[in-house]
């Protein structure tokens, strides 16, 4: 039975052996408080790269056991995430999340051709899993923070992650949505062009245990009516688990539109790496960053 609620991912977790985690320049507290609610949960080990007296101090103020973690002493924040991609590369954890530091910092770090977390060829893209309290189930979707506009290649790539996200899900046959502006065959628009054929590859079988639809606009991959009114038969829209937008404009609208406007709940990580890397965003939630962990953990 696919995984519906963002809890559930905890829920799975639990059942399975502890992934381990290391944290990046770790010395907010928003960071040690998703870390501490995740090893207190039993979903993960906790490897923290910081300062570690501010570190210390953190926990105190916060009444966290800091023996609950393994610290390791960096007070540089670029030199902590080139500690904590050592630590992966030394098969010493499973995944790793940024903490205080700068978005620009960690992926350099993880980028770097000789001590980051980069496999040849690979695309790094970012995958978001929200939890919209308007729609049933989970939306999957991408890319809304790292790949301003993809090409043909790059999307071929983020259809596989989001697939790959949906399988870990237990969503046996995920409905893939390619969404452009319009449902039309519009050979003047690339988004519509490069959904063609994506579309017609998922029907050729070149993605495995998936249905892929598009060009799709937004209205009738989530909803019903707005296919039937439209008169739209297929077997993805109305109904979609993943969207895969056109370029990082939209994505990045429709994530912001839910969170900010729809109260909707999210988990995210980066896909492309040697492991999954949580990136969520210094100013977000204690809830947000567990709910990241789980979902990178349930990928690693």
């Amino acid at each position: 039975m696919s995984i519906t609620k963002l809890d559930q991912i905890l829920d799975v977790l639990k059942s399975k052996t502890k992934k381990r985690m290391v944290a990046a320049y770790a010395n907010d507290a928003h960071t040690i408080e998703a870390v501490n609610n995740a090893v207190e949960l039993g979903i993960i080990d906790g490897i923290l790269v910081g300062d570690e007296p501010t570190i210390k101090k953190v926990c105190a103020e916060h009444h966290i056991d800091v023996n609950k973690f393994k610290i390791v002493q960096e007070a540089d924040e670029i030199l902590a995430a080139k500690k904590a991609c050592e630590i992966i590369n030394k098969g010493e954890a499973d995944f790793i999340m940024k903490g205080a530091l700068s978005t620009d910092k960690y992926m350099r770090a993880i980028l770097n051709k000789e001590t980051g977390l980069m496999l040849p060829k690979a695309t790094l893209t970012h995958i978001t899993v929200l939890e919209n309290p308007n729609y049933y189930k989970l939306m999957i979707v991408a890319d809304v923070a790292v790949l301003p506009a993809p090409d043909l290649d790059q999307k071929i790539a983020i259809t596989n992650f989001l697939i790959k996200t949906a399988h870990a899900l237990q969503i046996e046959i995920p409905k893939v949505a390619v969404i452009a502006a319009t449902e039309q065959m519009l050979h003047g628009m690339p988004a519509c062009v490069d959904a063609a054929i994506i579309a017609k590859m998922g029907d050729r079988g070149q993605f495995k245990n998936a249905k892929i639809d598009g060009p799709l606009a937004i209205d009738v991959a989530i909803d019903k009516e707005s296919c039937e009114i439209k008169g739209l038969k297929s077997e993805v829209a109305g109904d979609a688990d993943c969207l895969l937008f056109p370029n990082i404009e939209a994505g990045n609208v429709f994530y912001k539109t839910n969170t900010k406007l729809c109260g909707a709940e999210l988990g995210a990580y980066v896909a492309g790496a040697k492991v999954p890397a949580v990136l969520s965003s210094r100013g977000d939630s204690v809830k947000t960053k567990l709910y990241s962990i789980a979902l990178a953990a349930l990928m690693a």
